[in-house]
């Protein structure tokens, strides 16, 4: 979008006023946002594009405020023109947690993002300044597995008795969603996320924030959709953060068994919404770079509703229908 570039420039060079710098992209994004580091002077800033008939940047300066006020590390808004759709950001370094995750790294950088969790969770937005993480969104997540993995990638046409399979599981998995504690959840917790940083971590991409399960970060986190951990260790982790809710006040009572239960059954529902957007990015949007990532994901899926004797039609579902097998 050359226009868009253009009007950028200009805003950072006349209304900004920025010295004499250099621009050039510094993420990709699975949205319309677009971002670009700016350096100048051996400093730099990170420049959020976000074409205002897609996207809306108040959120985004909204929660990035709240979340700077209880001690979190995500960008300071330096400047904002929300009528164009252009920010001006502090610049949380280029290493993702993903490129620095292994065997020896892990615990560390796992340690920091659960601790900023449990602040996120345990001070952050109420339930009157985020948006609730009610029922129609959680089944609106849902079927675009249905639309887009199922219907345009796989080329499926469901009989009624399939198509009852998933309205059965989904409602089923939207009222477990429902029962948890619910509390801020940032939404994309994961290792594309979450940026290596003097003060760990630094976090990006919280504008979708909603007021939801208890679970649900922690199981982006933990069963994150680009690398993945012995179900042993995730386990453990789950369970270890459970006890840190609780003596932080998050939740009100330790009970292992249904702890475990909601972290499975959220993971499942985020793992059915998951491999719908990639399936869309793939067909609408044109992003192909996304389909790799939906074995890894299929798999936490068909293991984890394997487990339940309540998602099983849906387990033997997903056997019917194996990738490529339309």
């Amino acid at each position: 979008m050359p226009h868009r570039l253009e009007q950028l420039n200009h805003w950072l060079q006349h209304d900004i006023g920025l010295p004499c710098y250099e621009i050039a992209p510094a993420s990709s994004d699975a949205s319309f946002r677009r971002y670009f580091r700016v350096t100048f002077d051996g400093e730099s800033r990170i420049v959020m594009d976000a074409p205002p008939g897609q996207e809306d940047t108040r959120p985004f300066v909204a929660i990035a405020r709240r979340l700077r006020e209880i001690g979190l590390n995500v960008p300071e808004v330096l400047a904002d023109d929300p009528g164009r759709g252009f920010l001006l950001l502090s610049d949380l370094g280029t290493q993702q947690y993903l490129a620095a995750l292994d065997e020896g790294s892990v615990g560390r950088l796992y340690g920091d993002a659960l601790g900023a969790l449990v602040t996120l969770q345990a001070c952050g937005p109420g339930a009157g300044e985020l948006p609730p993480y009610d029922e129609a969104l959680l089944l609106r997540e849902m079927e675009l597995f249905r639309d887009w993995y199922l219907g345009r990638h796989l080329g499926l046409t469901l009989g009624a008795a399939e198509q009852q399979v998933l309205d059965n599981a989904f409602r089923l998995l939207a009222a477990t969603a429902l029962a948890q504690p619910q509390v801020a959840v940032h939404r994309d917790y994961h290792s594309r996320n979450l940026m290596v940083a003097p003060h760990n971590p630094g976090i990006l991409d919280f504008q979708d924030a909603v007021f939801g399960p208890v679970t649900y970060d922690l199981v982006s986190l933990l069963r994150d959709c680009y690398i993945a951990w012995p179900q042993a260790l995730v386990e453990a982790w789950a369970l270890g953060y459970q006890h840190l809710a609780f003596d932080s006040g998050i939740l009100r009572e330790r009970d292992e068994e249904r702890f475990l239960r909601w972290f499975d059954l959220m993971g499942v529902q985020r793992h059915l919404k998951a491999i719908g957007i990639f399936a869309r990015l793939n067909h609408r949007d044109g992003k192909a770079g996304y389909l790799k990532d939906i074995p890894r994901t299929l798999a936490y899926l068909q293991t984890v509703a394997g487990r339940y004797r309540e998602l099983h039609d849906l387990t033997l579902l997903l056997q019917e229908h194996p990738p490529g097998a339309a």
